[in-house]
């Protein structure tokens, strides 16, 4: 560990009044929540990456609340209270993030959401299909109209029923965008961010928190955890990584496709982007595997993402792929996020379940009311 100079120390490590750990989309909106709240507090946020690690800078972009499928699965294990109050929770979160960076910059597309059945699960598409005016009724008091319809499949996939079930109020985002307008934003509002920084502990004193890194080791008034699939490595509780791994073509000529689509259960994903189509999931194939912290690509999963934009997505048009990369959720037993206070200074919002563009905003709001 390099020794810090006397301004290094004073500019940035000394009498600070609340460190957030992960610069993600929780991260940084419990931070510039806390800036409103706190005109003069120091305000410090620590992120192991170069740039936020994890989902926020690697997600799909997906402006979703959960597919027909989705919502029928958590109602196995959830109440039909506990349901409709989590798509509440993720629909009344992106309208707080479009409202706070507006869908200009977010590049907020409202194409509608599609989900698709392969024709090899008959029982399950007549499953969905049959709940749709259930799962309507449910979800009446949010929305105030029918959310899931059955649509042709008009896109030309194959090896799928002709049924497709729509969703008028989905929509698509532009990551990179988003995450660029809210680090501008912390910035503008005087939130110091420091990237490389691997919290390994901390130690809640009760006057305030000892926090050690992988480069130094200060004082804070306040502690808030931010980082979601990474959080099992500073905390205990019903959170575990779930790596998501995605890719996305070259540019396609004449591609029709526009909109977000999901496939069975919600495991697979895709959309448009511009003449693109980015395409993830495959993560149960291997649920031992993906359950890590660890960046990578795995040739079970990839070859499956290839067979289906062969088989059923792209049947008729060449493609090549462009990039792969990965990112890290967090997941439980639960769905409902993680937010809560650990200790007398230390707070965390975590567990987002693959839904952090969705709640990403509004957990992070919670997460700073906390304090």
């Amino acid at each position: 560990m390099m020794p810090l100079s006397y301004w290094e120390l004073k500019n940035w490590f000394t009498n600070v009044d609340f460190t957030i750990v992960g610069s993600g989309i929780v991260g940084l909106h419990c931070a510039i929540e806390l800036r409103q709240r706190f005109p003069k507090a120091k305000i410090l946020i620590l992120e192991k990456g170069i740039l936020p690690q994890g989902a926020s800078t690697k997600n799909a972009g997906f402006a979703c609340f959960g597919s027909i499928s989705e919502i029928l699965d958590d109602l196995k294990t959830h109440t039909e209270e506990d349901v409709a109050a989590l798509v509440e929770k993720r629909w009344n979160g992106l309208q707080l993030l479009r409202e706070n960076l507006g869908d200009k910059i977010l590049d907020f597309r409202q194409y509608g959401g599609y989900e698709l059945f392969l024709q090899h699960d008959e029982a399950f598409f007549e499953e969905c299909a049959n709940q749709v005016s259930s799962v309507n009724q449910i979800l009446s008091p949010i929305f105030k109209e029918k959310v899931f319809v059955k649509k042709n499949n008009d896109f030309g996939f194959q090896n799928v029923f002709n049924y497709l079930i729509y969703n008028s109020f989905e929509g698509q985002i532009d990551t990179g965008n988003m995450m660029q307008a809210l680090l501008k934003k912390a910035i503008a509002s005087d939130i110091l961010i420091l990237n490389q920084q691997n919290v390994t502990t901390f130690h809640d004193l009760d006057s305030k928190v000892e926090i050690i890194t992988n480069g130094i080791s200060f004082y804070t008034n306040k502690l808030l955890l931010a980082t979601n699939g990474f959080a099992s490595e500073l905390i205990e509780g019903d959170i575990k990584p779930a790596r998501a791994q995605v890719l996305i073509t070259k540019p396609i000529e004449n591609l029709s496709i526009k909109g977000t689509f999901h496939l069975d259960r919600g495991y697979y994903y895709f959309r448009n982007v511009e003449n693109r189509i980015l395409f993830g999931g495959g993560r149960n194939l291997d649920f031992e595997g993906e359950t890590t912290t660890e960046f990578g690509q795995t040739k079970i999963i990839q070859d499956q993402l290839e067979q289906l934009l062969k088989d059923v997505i792209l049947p008729r048009q060449n493609f090549e792929i462009e990039h792969r990369w990965s990112g890290i959720m967090g997941v439980g037993s639960h769905k409902k996020p993680i937010v809560k206070i650990l200790s007398q200074n230390v707070y965390c919002g975590v567990r987002l379940g693959g839904m952090g563009v969705a709640i990403g905003s509004l957990v992070g709001k919670e997460l700073a009311d906390l304090l």
